[in-house]
């Protein structure tokens, strides 16, 4: 007498198959100084570096949609010390599944650029400057909620006749 078995195997599976929500990106914000050191009296070159991994982009400055949140950089210093005006980024226009419009984006990697001023009569051996960066991140299919990035930034002042050497050209090219 022989026996035959035979097995069959079904999967089930609740619901309908659903990606996983990609992450929010890993995105690198630091702050660099033109110079080693602030010269009394003298403009110092100052950039907020952001770097966005690939497939990601950030809302420009001036983006083309209400609801989207504008890059935005504010930096405080001491009392005396200046700082000029943020210099950002000519913006990419690009198209996304979420939107129908071109939308005003920063990608890969974007200078944010401003001076900073130490007045001649300025006492400190160094200043403090605080640069607080406001953006918000997508994807092709999804804005994630705005973030935040605090950068404390701390850089020697000299008289306006000391010598300083140029550092971090790229970040000012």
């Amino acid at each position: 007498m022989v026996i035959s078995l035979t097995l069959t195997a079904s999967l089930v599976f609740p619901g309908a198959f659903q990606a996983a929500p990609a992450p929010e990106p890993n995105i690198s914000v630091v702050g660099y100084f033109g110079t080693d050191k602030a010269q009394r009296g003298r403009p110092l070159q100052t950039a907020i570096v952001i770097d966005i991994p690939a497939g990601y982009h950030i809302n420009s400055n001036r983006p083309l949609e209400s609801y989207l949140i504008a890059t935005q950089l504010k930096v405080e210093a001491p009392n005396g010390v200046r700082v000029g005006a943020v210099t950002y980024p000519r913006p990419v226009l690009q198209s996304f599944k979420f939107s129908q419009k071109k939308l005003s984006v920063y990608e890969k990697q974007t200078k944010l650029r401003f001076t900073v001023t130490v007045p001649a009569n300025y006492s400190g051996n160094a200043i403090d400057l605080k640069a607080r960066l406001r953006l918000q991140s997508c994807n092709d299919e999804v804005c994630f909620p705005p973030k935040t990035y605090d950068r404390d930034l701390r850089i020697e002042v000299v008289n306006a006749t000391d010598r300083v050497q140029r550092v971090n050209g790229w970040a000012f090219r």
